[in-house]
């Protein structure tokens, strides 16, 4: 065979390859609003960057007819590029070919992309779209995705692991996502579960469709599996590449910095008037994150999980950091079950990748409940308090009006060895609040009073005065300065600056064990 032959042979392995199972099934996946695995890659990686590996490899299987069921590629896309300049490595599922369904050789394909992210240092994000293990493999199936779980484990902490579910992704499959940092789903696309509707049926006898089951809005909002609910498959990738802008490629290189055109020394008025005069009325803490952060921008994580609680990263002068912040206008901000577990999972990321920590506190303190205590709040509230303590990263505070008990111990406090902590002049740092503190304190004086609500007053603001307000904490050095609330983002530009160099260490070990 001479070259020219040579070469059109390749070109037409290479052209069959593209075509994953063939025009009728690509077409079937675009009715079903879905795009191909090529095509989503397409949309990901920047225009042309795309190299592909393993584009001719094929399975291995001889039982139950699959010698005669062969395609190029076996089902997944794996592979490198760039997203705005910025190497990460992929594999995408194809549905086209066998259902998107995991063998042997496919499993050795995403744990090659996996294994080179790891040697170069480099994001991996997985796109996919699965019907679960390959039946016909048994075993070996089973071996493959264990493969690539280990490789989920070995990577965490190490390289940033992205998932998008675009289509199916049940049993065992759901577990490699579930050890990503980030899951991103589509609306009324995709689902997880790890038994479906008819097995549920038939063991718990319940009836349930699979979106109420598995989809992207239940994992988004109710079980915390997904990170955002998408409105459609460009929406998760545009997501995807926002979301990676903030990340350094690994644990041993720093965020990336953009320029960034907002003044430093902007102020804002606006936050000289936010709090309310009544100090059980609601405000909206975004309000205060877009107020101070680069261009008013910011991307939320997990918005509709645990609302009670935000987290998120943003740029303070170009440089990226993650925010956890209170939500008085969701259940007053107080910590409970789902918003400690949804802000120690974030804080510990932002350690792993060097991100900076800036947290927003106005905390009444923990759910109370039987719901919350038979639930584990002590053990599940903890792991927000451990994150924070084992941080080493950056870490500024503004406390901008409640933080009472152990809530304010836990978010970010100077005892846990919060770098720079700041506290409005509003901010009410105590064990309770000041009406409780004097009802304990006071209470049967009070009722033996002859104006019982008046004497209650008089206790109460004697108790504010003395002890629920910034000024105690910051005689003891528990918080370095009180801030006029105008001038925060400078403030936590400048904090950012001096602790550029910070080094903390922790005691040598294997790991800690967190309570989990």
């Amino acid at each position: 065979m001479n070259t020219n032959n040579q070469l059109d042979h390749l070109m037409k392995l290479r052209a069959e390859a593209r075509m994953g199972g063939g025009q009728e099934r690509i077409d079937k996946q675009h009715a079903m609003g879905r795009m191909t695995a090529r095509e989503r890659i397409d949309l990901l990686l920047d225009p042309g960057s795309f190299e592909e590996f393993d584009m001719f490899k094929t399975h291995r299987c001889r039982d139950f007819g699959m010698e005669e069921t062969v395609f190029l590629g076996d089902g997944v896309v794996t592979g490198h590029g760039t997203i705005e300049g910025r190497i990460v490595y992929v594999f995408a599922q194809d549905f086209t070919v066998l259902g998107g369904s995991l063998s042997e050789t496919f499993a050795e394909k995403i744990c090659k992309i996996m294994d080179l992210a790891m040697k170069n240092g480099a994001p991996v994000i997985g796109l996919n779209d699965s019907g679960g293990a390959r039946i016909q493999e048994g075993i070996e199936s089973l071996a493959g995705y264990s493969e690539i779980f280990q490789r989920n484990v070995m990577a965490s902490g190490v390289i940033p692991q992205i998932s998008a579910i675009f289509g199916p992704c049940a049993g065992g499959a759901v577990y490699s996502p579930a050890l990503t940092d980030f899951v991103i789903m589509v609306q009324n696309n995709s689902y997880m579960f790890l038994t479906g509707p008819k097995v549920v049926k038939s063991v718990t006898h319940e009836d349930v469709t699979v979106e109420e089951l598995g989809g992207a809005t239940m994992h988004s909002s109710r079980s915390g599996v997904s990170d955002y609910a998408a409105s459609s498959g460009a929406d998760a990738i545009d997501y995807i590449k926002k979301l990676i802008s903030f990340l350094p490629a690994n644990n041993i290189e720093s965020p990336p910095v953009r320029p960034c055109e907002d003044p430093v020394e902007r102020a804002s008025d606006y936050l000289n008037e936010i709090i309310p005069t009544n100090p059980n009325a609601a405000y909206n803490m975004k309000e205060v994150i877009l107020h101070t952060v680069d261009n008013g921008d910011f991307f939320e994580i997990k918005e509709l999980f645990a609302p009670n609680l935000i987290v998120g990263f943003a740029r303070y002068n170009g440089i990226p950091v993650g925010i956890v912040a209170n939500q008085p206008a969701h259940l007053s901000g107080v910590l409970d079950i789902d918003s400690s577990i949804k802000g120690a999972r974030f804080v510990r990321f932002c350690d792993c990748f060097n991100i900076p920590v800036v947290t927003f506190v106005d905390v009444p303190g923990f759910l109370p409940g039987t719901a919350q205590e038979y639930g584990g709040v002590i053990r599940n509230g903890a792991k927000i308090l451990y994150a924070f303590a084992e941080a080493t990263v950056p870490k500024i505070t503004v406390i901008t009006r409640k933080a009472y008990g152990g809530a304010y111990c836990v978010m970010s406090s100077k005892h846990l060895r919060g770098d720079i902590n700041y506290a409005w002049p509003s901010a009410e740092i105590a064990v309770m609040g000041a009406r409780g503190a004097a009802e304990v304190l006071y209470g049967r004086q009070v009722k033996k009073a002859e104006n019982p609500v008046e004497a209650l007053a008089e206790k109460e603001k004697e108790y504010q005065d003395a002890v629920a307000n910034p000024y105690v904490a910051a005689q003891r050095g528990y918080i370095d300065d009180i801030i006029d609330p105008s001038t925060t983002r400078f403030r936590i530009i400048r904090a950012l600056g001096i602790l550029q160099n910070k080094r903390d260490t922790n005691p040598m070990k294997k790991h800690g064990n967190i309570p989990l």
